[in-house]
């Protein structure tokens, strides 16, 4: 391992070693998770070392499928929230109403409470509430340097997204340039799994849109209204389409969905959603015909998604076709 060495209780001195991957578990906050980590293995007589830099690599791996469980966002998000607004750290948790060292525990590693996860989420995910929040408790500021650095550096990233085609755009580009026969109702429901899965796999929503509970399932409203001309008929599709606008995990995400789901018609794919509990939790006791607007919540689509993906033991985005294979033999059922 690049010349690395740690000390070998069998062979009593210094060794080189080699990593195993293995399944193993381990417990945080009173439950135990199951994770792939490494062991480090000794070159020359064969057994297990204690290797400092691989103990702590496995503790980074177990807190991470606790922070996936439960809904925290990720150790690399936090660290790239004061770098994306120009904010030190113990400004931004006196920004925030919180302890000064708040924000800085958790860069060095503390686990944030849910409460406070999703509002560093939300402050990561969306730069207008991050300046609204800039604006509303600039006195809780020390200096009026920090409040004007932030904010040049948040209305420049929000300059540079309006005039950036939005990613719900691309997406829905690059779906019409990849599915010939694709229905306005297939369109809607092809969003709502991509956005789902990815959040399953990459921990972050892949755009900021918000679908509501209509009595076909979950509809992105402004996407509808586009598209309504259409109606039961196919969309026009795009006869080109530059796939370098999306990086791999992106692409690979939408094309499992295409691969798996838009191989479904739109008419199987709104009896997918009916089944599924985002769509199902958010219409509550509405009858099954009585139009609505209620948003399906971010949060709701993460928690279903994430545990659609453990159940099913998927690891990579093309693992999502046995979930499809199930939901379809139950569609025909029904």
């Amino acid at each position: 391992m690049d010349g690395k060495m740690t000390f070998c209780e069998e062979c009593r001195k210094d060794v080189a070693y080699s990593l195993k991957s293995v399944s193993t578990t381990g417990a945080l906050k009173g439950e135990e998770y199951e994770f792939a980590g490494k062991k480090a293995i000794c070159a020359e007589c064969g057994a297990e070392v204690y290797a400092a830099e691989i103990e702590d690599e496995n503790l980074k791996i177990l807190y991470d499928a606790y922070r996936q469980k439960n809904g925290i966002i990720s150790f690399e998000k936090i660290l790239e929230i004061p770098q994306k607004y120009n904010i030190g750290k113990r400004p931004l948790s006196l920004l925030l109403g919180w302890g000064e060292m708040t924000f800085t525990r958790y860069c060095d590693g503390d686990m944030p409470t849910k409460q406070y996860s999703d509002v560093l989420r939300r402050i990561y995910e969306e730069p207008a509430f991050y300046l609204s929040l800039l604006e509303e408790s600039k006195g809780n500021l020390k200096s009026l340097m920090a409040y004007e650095k932030s904010k040049r550096a948040t209305v420049e990233l929000l300059g540079e997204q309006k005039n950036e085609t939005s990613k719900v755009d691309k997406v829905i580009g690059y779906l019409l340039f990849r599915c010939e026969d694709i229905t306005p109702l297939a369109l809607q429901k092809a969003l709502y799994y991509i956005q789902g899965f990815y959040y399953a796999f990459m921990d972050s929503f892949l755009f900021t849109e918000d679908c509501e509970a209509w009595v076909h399932g979950p509809v992105y409203r402004e996407i509808y209204n586009r598209y309504s001309s259409y109606r039961f008929d196919p969309i026009e599709s795009n006869d080109e389409f530059d796939v370098s606008v999306f990086t791999d995990a992106e692409k690979a995400v939408i094309d499992s969905i295409i691969q798996n789901f838009c191989c479904y018609s739109g008419k199987i794919l709104e009896r997918f959603t009916h089944s599924e509990m985002p769509w199902i939790k958010t219409r509550g006791n509405l009858p099954a015909d009585t139009h609505s607007n209620r948003k399906i919540s971010k949060e709701i689509i993460g928690e279903y998604f994430i545990a659609v993906k453990q159940k099913y033991n998927m690891l990579m985005p093309n693992d999502i076709e046995n979930y499809t294979q199930v939901m379809f033999k139950r569609s025909i059922k029904s």
